[in-house]
Order: C-alpha cells, then structure tokens, then sequence
C-alpha cells in the first residue's frame, strides 16, 4: 500500500532541499520524524510538515500506524524559476534566478495490515405509513416560523452617533480647510 504525499512550488533550491530528503529516505517514519525535528537547516521542519501530512492521510484513509510506515521515495524536482534582477555598475543588470522545488513523498508499510472490508450501504426502502409523519413535521416547522418571524420587533434606530450624517460632519472638522493654520515645521 502507497501512501503519497506532495509539497509544490516551495521557495527553497531543489540543491538544498536534496541534502535533507536524501538523509531521511529509506528512514522509519518516528525515526525520521525525529531527525527533521532537530535538523538545524530551512527545509527541515517544510519535509517534516509533508512527511506528518503523509502519515495523517495513511491514518485517515487506510487506517495505518505511524510505527508501521517507512519513506519508500522521496523525490525533489525542479519549480518554476523566478526570474528577478540585480543592478550592477554603468548601468547593467545581472538575471538573478529564485529557484523553486516540488517534493514529493512515498510511505509503504513495513509489514503488510489486514485490508477491512468496506461495506455497502444498502437502500433503505421507506414505508408510506413514515412519509406522512415527516410532511407533518414540515407543516408545523413552517407555522412556527410564521409564528416567530410575527412576533420580532421592528429594528430601532440608530444613535445619531452612529449614522453616516455625523461620520460626515466630524470628516469635514479633519479638513485642512477648516483648521487654523499654525507653524509646522514640515508641510503636509
């Protein structure tokens, strides 16, 4: 059993990022998980971020421990490069290149679990006897709303505080025009 997971466009060389997926592949997932942790280089903890989202999928999907999975691959591919530039005396400019990486991981099992079989949901066939309850149901949901939707006040108004006339007339006292003018040592 596969489990895969895959980080795109990470703003790291695909250089630097090998030197740490090349330590960890083949690895134990805990034990790996234990590497990254105190690995003291900038794609650790992204790997280890990826590797934990791998084994969440292998929990959630096909109901596996993290004691049973090890790093079968672990692949790091080029990104898309940014293309950006530096200037440079007389008036030349250098292409600088950011480069980005995809990484990609494969979990496989150490030793193989029993696979669980999915059951089939089976129809359920509705009696006309238990249709008629549920549309009685509606009815009276539909009364109470009536009810409720009747006994709301109406809104109050708002403080005058509140309403846009006097946003207005404290915004023309911040004019300019209406202050005095007064020695600034800076103009505005």
């Amino acid at each position: 059993m596969e489990i895969k997971a895959s980080l795109n466009n990470l703003r790291i060389s695909p250089r630097k990022a090998r030197l740490v997926s090349n330590l960890i592949k083949g690895m134990g997932v805990p034990k790996a998980q234990a590497q990254l942790t105190f690995l003291v280089k900038k794609p650790a903890p992204l790997i280890l971020k990826l590797l934990n989202s791998a084994v969440a999928n292998a929990k959630s999907n096909f109901d596996i421990q993290a004691e049973n999975l090890y790093i079968q691959k672990i692949v790091v591919e080029a990104g898309p490069s940014l293309k950006r530039w530096l200037p440079r005396a007389m008036g030349r400019a250098t292409p600088l290149l950011k480069r980005t990486c995809s990484i990609k991981v494969v979990l496989a099992e150490l030793s193989p679990t029993a696979k669980k079989a999915k059951k089939t949901a089976k129809p359920e066939v509705v009696k006309p006897e238990e249709v008629l309850p549920e549309s009685k149901k509606k009815e009276e949901t539909v009364a109470l709303e009536e009810k409720i939707s009747k006994t709301k006040t109406p809104v109050s108004a708002k403080p005058y505080g509140a309403s846009s006339e006097s946003k207005k007339r404290i915004f023309s006292r911040q004019t300019f025009g209406n202050i005095k003018k007064m020695f600034r040592r800076k103009s505005i």
